[in-house]
């Protein structure tokens, strides 16, 4: 039999409404650097996302799924592009500013985006690839920077026959109605394209996930789960994580679920502003990857602030080294580990431990990647086909599949989704190329990605374990550990340690420092004392430079 129930399509547009509406006196502050952030109201920020909804489609001429892109940092104008564009039926496309040039001209030929809305401050980044980009039809500058550049992009484009119109986006907007009813809405299909993420690239060219409105919706209300990130009105969250990286890991959509008034670090991420943010606007809760907190713990250990508003954070990107938990521990900060990625919109777990244990006997849950949501389904794939049980020690590939969970890739011929074989299993599953257990009540463990498992003898190495270990260390600030080619052994450990300011531990020190920890026959032999580990364009450790680094005899390698 059919249900009695409504069939109301899960999109944007009403979660915009929803967060204009119920939640209008929310904010979004918008850190300027001066001495008084920028601050909107959701009812204000909702009135100008409807006023750009009206831009791009009669100034500009968007219509249907055409995309959009930004190359923004987190401010306002981002919120108000992220509910703008889907929700009048265009597609979002974030644009990964960390990015080498020749994979953003990639990425935005291959998405063809037929608009760009760019921070002034960002022109310098877009202009020259302005004239490798046929598609870009039109630039909206947002706030202030030196169009000089820009000019001379635009003046190329035209002689060669390919004009682009460029316009400020204040004006552009000004003078449209804000109220929401005053622009009319498109009634969109819940599994239509609302926004698009590209992955990193680390292995070939980047590829395309495109979010569902339902996708978006769903997760949306994942985030707000109290097992999730469990905000509400109550609260504010500093958006650390980029806007670009995985639409911030949800917080704008689903702040506006739930009235979560934002505090958005623009260009400002260094950790002396961040330091200072905290300090002045009391957020209860903020999101990032682990080098960020790396960085402001080293901030504040210099010139000591007060963090104490901020209890939570959600941490993720990439594993987070228990010594890290310990010492925000110290401050009164609960870091709580997260598990995602592009494909997975990205809430894949987080590691709330279960009820009614004591601090002890939930740290080791508190260090695991967490525990599944209900929306996301999980199995382990083992060496031999056969998938793995889940006993918290049978390792294998991590294969997820989900509503908020990617089954195909944007950009197939035709346009059609395609489906890697090495990314996806016969019958759908993603194949997330991670490599970890799970325990009997549901709690991953991450060991290693599949491409940094070190294979020695035979035997796996976890490089994640050895790093955790190594930056356990007082004196080591970050530590990176790849496999490199041995003859005997097949492959064994390379740490890179970067040392903290004045420290003196020699890597005989650091040997011993494992024992104990360690297996004796997993302690790597090869050291190298590095000024910095190399990193991706959203924070992670770049293995395959360190990599490189070492084949081509760039690293001041010893061996004990």
């Amino acid at each position: 039999m059919l249900s009695t129930m409504q069939d109301v399509p899960l999109t944007v547009t009403r979660i915009l409404h929803h967060g204009m509406t119920i939640h209008g006196t929310s904010q979004v502050i918008t850190w300027t650097g001066g001495s008084e952030p920028q601050r909107r109201s959701f009812a204000e920020v909702g009135g100008r996302a409807t006023q750009l909804a009206g831009a791009l489609r009669d100034a500009l001429g968007v219509t249907g799924d055409e995309r959009v892109a930004t190359l923004l940092w987190n401010n306002s104008e981002h919120v108000e592009a992220y509910f703008a564009i889907p929700a009048m039926g265009a597609v979002l496309h974030t644009l990964n500013l960390r990015l080498p040039p020749e994979q953003l001209v990639w990425i935005v030929n291959h998405a063809a985006d037929r608009v760009v809305i760019v921070n002034g401050s960002l022109l310098p980044l877009l202009a020259p690839l302005l004239p490798h980009l046929p598609t870009v039809e039109h630039v909206v500058v947002a706030g202030p920077g030196d169009r000089t550049a820009l000019d001379e992009a635009v003046a190329a484009r035209t002689a060669a026959g390919v004009p682009v119109q460029v316009h400020a986006y204040e004006e552009l907007i000004a003078g449209r109605p804000t109220a929401f009813d005053a622009f009319d809405w498109p009634e969109l299909d819940e599994r239509s394209a609302a926004a698009m993420c590209y992955t990193s690239g680390t292995t070939g060219d980047p590829k395309g996930v495109a979010f569902s409105h339902r996708s978006i919706y769903l997760h949306s209300m994942q985030v707000n789960m109290a097992e999730s990130m469990g905000l509400t009105d109550q609260d504010t969250t500093l958006i650390v994580v980029p806007q670009f990286h995985v639409n911030a890991w949800g917080l704008p959509h689903a702040t506006f679920m739930t009235g979560v008034s934002m505090l958005m670090p623009d260009r400002f991420l260094q950790p002396g502003p961040l330091a200072e943010m905290i300090e002045r606007e009391r957020p209860t809760h903020a999101a990032a990857v682990p080098t960020i907190w790396q960085g402001l713990l080293a901030e504040i250990a210099d010139r000591p602030r007060d963090l104490t508003s901020m209890a939570r954070v959600t941490i993720g990107g990439s594993a987070c080294p228990p010594a890290l938990m310990e010492a925000y521990d110290k401050l009164g900060v609960r870091l709580c580990q997260a598990w995602g990625m592009t494909e997975t919109s990205p809430l894949g777990t987080m590691s709330h431990p279960p009820a009614g244990l004591t601090a002890e006997e939930a740290w080791p849950y508190r260090v695991t990647q967490g525990r599944f949501p209900a929306g996301v389904e999980a199995r382990v794939a083992g060496p031999d086909g056969g998938f793995q049980p889940w006993d918290g020690e049978s390792a294998g590939e991590l294969e997820v599949r989900g509503p908020w969970v990617a089954g195909a890739y944007y950009g197939g011929a035709g346009d059609e989704p395609f489906r890697p074989a090495d990314k996806f299993s016969e019958d759908g599953w993603l194949r997330t190329g991670d490599v970890g257990v799970i325990s009997p009540d549901g709690y991953l463990t991450l060991t290693d990605r599949a491409k940094d498992v070190i294979k020695s003898g035979g035997e796996w190495i976890s490089s994640v374990e050895l790093e955790n270990a190594l930056m356990a260390h007082p004196d080591v600030a970050e530590a990176a550990v790849v496999a490199v080619p041995d003859e005997r052994w097949g492959e064994r450990p390379l740490a890179t340690v970067v040392l903290r300011e004045g420290a003196s531990a020699g890597y005989a020190e650091l040997k011993e420092f494992l024992a104990g920890k360690i297996a004796k026959w997993q302690v790597p032999e090869r050291w190298s004392v590095v000024a910095a580990v190399p990193k991706t364009s959203v924070g992670k450790f770049d293995k395959k430079v360190i990599r490189k680094q070492y084949a081509d005899g760039e690293l001041d390698v010893t061996r004990l």
